[in-house]
């Protein structure tokens, strides 16, 4: 089972950091690669398996040296063909162009299609990062031009929320540390968010999310009620923080606040004591989940 990918690669494949990736082989012994001509490391469709297999440990609430015995421990499968990265890519820049044309045409089914086919290929991670998050910022740009209506970025913004929101189930479960996810008042578009819990909930941690247009009382009388790691707020427009700084500020004083999102500014965390979040939601989950 001759490896195949280098480290970016493999980390883009399973939806782990590098730094992550190399700490399990290190620590763990979790990933066996080979090397290359050139000295450099090269990974297998084993490895790939092998972390994911240690995010679903990991997930269910094991700690990360259980998760990765329990994964050492697990039979290799007889056969796990190699596939080829530069495939692979082709396939997923294919069917994120199916997915568009899908979801213009508001065309339901087609869209689930299409997405049954990126799951079952690719890591959640993946699936996000390379294929829904560039899509939805190229929607709302092409709504911005007009080039879409209302009812396309409405429908369209409606399934993938939905299928993600389908993965979610149980997430509040386990024994990890907790986070809790709310958009502020007014806020209405919290994909992202639901996007960073789920890969969040991946990396063992437990999630309560309250969603879009959550009052700011209500968000400070759950964290009081459920002891929250994390309180992570996100916003795309600035006004929404601005309304409740006061909120923000008392919030930051019992607990960790973190605030992202377009509305979400270095200035803006610094004077009411979060921090700032500037990364895309699986980066931001997986350099958390780092710490």
């Amino acid at each position: 089972m001759p490896g195949s990918l280098r480290i970016g690669a493999l980390s883009k494949r399973a939806g782990v950091s590098e730094h992550v990736l190399r700490a399990w082989e290190t620590r763990y012994g979790l990933l066996s690669p080979t090397r290359s001509a050139g000295g450099f490391r090269l990974y297998s469709e084993l490895d790939v398996r092998r972390v994911q297999r240690m995010r679903a440990y990991l997930a269910d609430g094991l700690s990360a040296a259980e998760a990765a015995r329990a994964v050492l421990a697990e039979p290799v499968p007889a056969q796990m063909p190699d596939l080829d990265p530069v495939a692979v890519r082709t396939a997923t820049v294919g069917a994120a162009a199916s997915l568009r044309v899908a979801l213009d045409d508001l065309d339901e089914r087609a869209a689930h299609v299409v997405l049954d086919e990126l799951f079952a290929t690719l890591t959640i991670e993946a699936v996000i990062r390379d294929v829904l998050i560039p899509y939805l910022h190229d929607l709302g740009v092409r709504w911005s031009r007009a080039e879409v209506t209302v009812a396309q970025e409405h429908f369209a913004s409606n399934v993938v929320r939905s299928r993600l929101a389908a993965l979610s189930r149980g997430w509040g479960g386990g024994a990890g540390p907790r986070a809790l996810l709310a958009c502020p008042p007014g806020e209405l578009h919290d994909i992202a968010l639901l996007a960073f819990g789920l890969v969040l909930r991946r990396s063992g941690w437990r999630v309560v999310f309250l969603g879009a247009d959550s009052p700011m009382t209500d968000i400070e009388r759950t964290a009081g009620v459920v002891e929250p790691d994390l309180v992570m707020l996100s916003a795309s427009d600035a006004a929404r923080f601005d309304a409740i700084r006061p909120g923000l500020a008392r919030l930051a004083q019992s607990c960790s606040v973190a605030l992202a999102g377009a509305g979400a500014s270095t200035e803006l965390a610094a004077a009411v004591g979060a921090r700032y979040v500037d990364h895309d939601p699986v980066t931001a989950a997986e350099r958390l989940a780092e710490r």
